[in-house]
């Protein structure tokens, strides 16, 4: 449960693929899909601002959504061959990105011409890592053949799908004045619990994992507990607002599963020590 949107909510719409249809691509397109544009707003998601920036060959929407989970900012990329990628980004981590974006590019200015006969070993010139609930970003400037740009990648804790998203060099500073419209129209509010969360915990049991992980969206806090084996994964959520009433059961389980393990234990000596006796 998380309360920015996922890959399977209304990707597509006439924005997309009218510029799909500009860049002159063949096949089929992932924006070209209407039937997820109607699970989309068959969910009640809604659109709330959009800005597009032409950076390069490259077109981006950042696009400030709404569902039942909350507001969040879905940044969608477009290739030259009409491929597109998109990450998720809460308003308080649109927020956080945005600043980064500015000392990357102050960093960027500071960088003399591009050498292509010391490229850096891994091509990474500069890092910085965003945490927000069970997601992670992180924010790479890369020098490769071909130039400098800002790598964006979004992973979700274990097993999730790892999406990203690249921004030319030269347009961090127009990506940044973007996000600074729609957050200052929106703000960086997402509500819930303002405090840190408590870290995920791990439990190994035979050939099972357990896991139990802390989240929040606009409805609150909530717990995750995954159950995974090799070849098999189940979970459930609970609510903070229960977490007590679940304790006070659990509780009461152990003590009635003790009780009748002690009770067992006492009935056993008496057997073993009823033989004896009878001898005397």
């Amino acid at each position: 449960m998380s309360d920015l949107g996922s890959g399977e909510e209304g990707i597509s719409g006439s924005k997309y693929n009218a510029g799909a249809m500009e860049e002159g691509t063949g096949g089929r397109s992932d924006f070209d899909s209407v039937g997820k544009a109607q699970t989309g707003a068959q969910q009640g998601e809604q659109e709330l601002a959009t800005k597009m920036l032409q950076i390069q060959s490259k077109r981006f929407y950042l696009d400030v959504k709404q569902n039942r989970r909350g507001r969040f900012i879905k940044v969608a990329e477009i290739g030259a061959d009409g491929r597109r990628s998109q990450v998720y980004l809460a308003l308080s981590t649109a927020a956080e990105f945005r600043d980064h974006l500015s000392t990357f590019s102050d960093y960027y200015a500071s960088l003399g011409p591009p050498n292509p006969d010391n490229l850096p070993e891994d091509g990474k010139l500069k890092s910085e890592m965003m945490i927000k609930d069970n997601r992670r970003y992180y924010l790479d400037l890369k020098e490769n053949a071909r130039g400098r740009f800002l790598r964006v990648s979004q992973t979700i804790t274990r097993g999730g799908p790892r999406s990203q998203i690249a921004i030319p060099a030269q347009g961090m500073i127009e990506f940044r004045d973007a996000l600074t419209d729609l957050l200052e129209e929106f703000g960086t509010n997402d509500g819930g619990f303002k405090g840190d969360l408590p870290e995920e915990r791990h439990m190994k049991v035979d050939n099972k994992n357990f896991y139990f992980d802390i989240g929040q969206n606009n409805r609150g806090v909530y717990m995750r507990i995954s159950e995974v084996k090799s070849n098999f994964r189940t979970a459930i959520t609970v609510p903070e607002k229960c977490w007590l009433r679940f304790r006070d059961i659990f509780n009461d389980y152990c003590d009635k599963m003790k009780k009748s393990s002690d009770t067992s234990s006492i009935t056993a000596d008496n057997n073993i020590q009823t033989p004896a006796n009878s001898l005397k």
